[in-house]
């Protein structure tokens, strides 16, 4: 479930539909210590109510006031504020910066039109990523989608850089699908990985056949799925926006898991378990069928190498190489920690296909 801060394109299409007014305010440009960064969005309401931040608090009310007019004339705007340090200070940083706002009423006047809003919804909703183009100049705009427009070099480079900004002349607003995390083992470093995860923005899910395991006292509040791991990774979806670690290092429920995920195009597959077992289990897979590039995929023993021993500690290290695979693709997966085969065990393990 997408949380509402992250549903702002879809709440003002709501809004608009139902005849209440709305209005998009975008960062397009920032300096020095900025309290958001470009792409971030607030809809308003024609009655005054917002939903999201462009300044973490110290501008709302100014671009609200701002928004509000550019419904009245129908016409679109550029903001420039300067944040100062007092301001910045009361939001929760260190220093202040500048930052530029786009304000766009939504489906009237030379606003944003429904009909360029209403596809990028539906692109979001089906995982699609999809860029905004907006030239400002012109108020020239565009939902780029894939290949065949001339900016669409840049607009990738955007959407794999995960960052909004301008290309030239062209603003380009980077619409990437949530990020989700797959945890097949519910061990105690499954207990600790999941709240970190969540925190760092990722939809979690933890899957485990053993109901004792994936229980709600366990896990309150997360998705749990019983069914046997590739079944529960077919179900889910996996893409280019989602990780997936496994922690049982038990063959019977993690190499189901590991095939599904090699067969797909997650950023990320991590395996808990020894050298020895990564041993192993490189050479199942290669005796499966799967070539030394697609076994290479695996970050196997998983975790960076910060020398952690606890639970939440692996847990770190894990969400930190996810991260640094996230955002810095372009490099390989390397040798983590190699944990002992003994820590963690996952206890009984039901019988079934897998």
């Amino acid at each position: 479930m997408i949380a509402d801060l992250d549903r702002i394109p879809e709440i003002a299409l709501d809004w608009s539909r139902a005849g209440k007014g709305a209005a998009l305010a975008t960062v397009i440009e920032t300096w020095g210590s900025a309290p958001r960064q470009c792409g971030a969005q607030m809809a308003v309401r024609s009655d005054g109510e917002m939903m999201g931040s462009v300044s973490g608090g110290c501008v709302e009310g100014a671009v609200v006031a701002e928004a509000l007019e550019a419904l009245e004339a129908g016409a679109p705007r550029i903001l420039d504020y300067g944040v100062s340090d007092a301001d910045a200070f009361a939001a929760g940083l260190a220093c202040g910066g500048r930052i530029r706002v786009l304000v766009e009423p939504v489906g009237t006047g030379e606003g944003l039109p429904l009909a360029l809003l209403e596809p990028l919804v539906a692109a979001r909703a089906a995982r699609r990523p999809a860029v905004y183009a907006l030239r400002p100049e012109a108020w020239e705009r565009r939902l780029l989608l894939g290949p065949g427009d001339p900016v669409w070099r840049e607009a990738e480079a955007a959407l794999v850089g995960d960052r909004s900004g301008f290309a030239g002349p062209w603003f380009l607003g980077v619409h990437n699908p949530p990020l989700r995390m797959a945890i097949v083992g519910a061990a105690h470093i499954a207990q600790a990985l999941a709240p970190m995860a969540r925190l760092a923005g990722y939809d979690v899910i933890v899957i485990d056949p053993r109901e004792a395991f994936a229980s709600p006292a366990r896990f309150p509040g997360f998705r749990l799925s019983h069914d046997w791991p590739d079944a529960a990774l077919s179900a889910y979806g996996l893409d280019g926006r989602t990780a997936v670690v496994t922690l049982t290092h038990d063959a019977k429920l993690d190499d189901p898991a590991i095939r599904t995920a090699l067969r797909s195009g997650v950023f990320y597959l991590g395996s808990l378990g020894s050298t020895r077992t990564h041993a192993s289990r490189v050479a199942r897979l290669a005796a499966a069928g799967f070539d030394a590039g697609e076994i290479a995929r695996i970050h196997g023993p998983v975790g960076a190498d910060i020398g952690a021993r606890a639970p939440a500690e692996i847990a770190v290290s894990i969400l930190a190489q996810v991260t640094e695979r996230l955002r810095r693709p372009q490099t390989r997966p390397g040798q983590g920690q190699a944990f002992d085969d003994r820590h963690d065990a996952p206890g009984p393990v039901p019988q079934g296909a897998g």
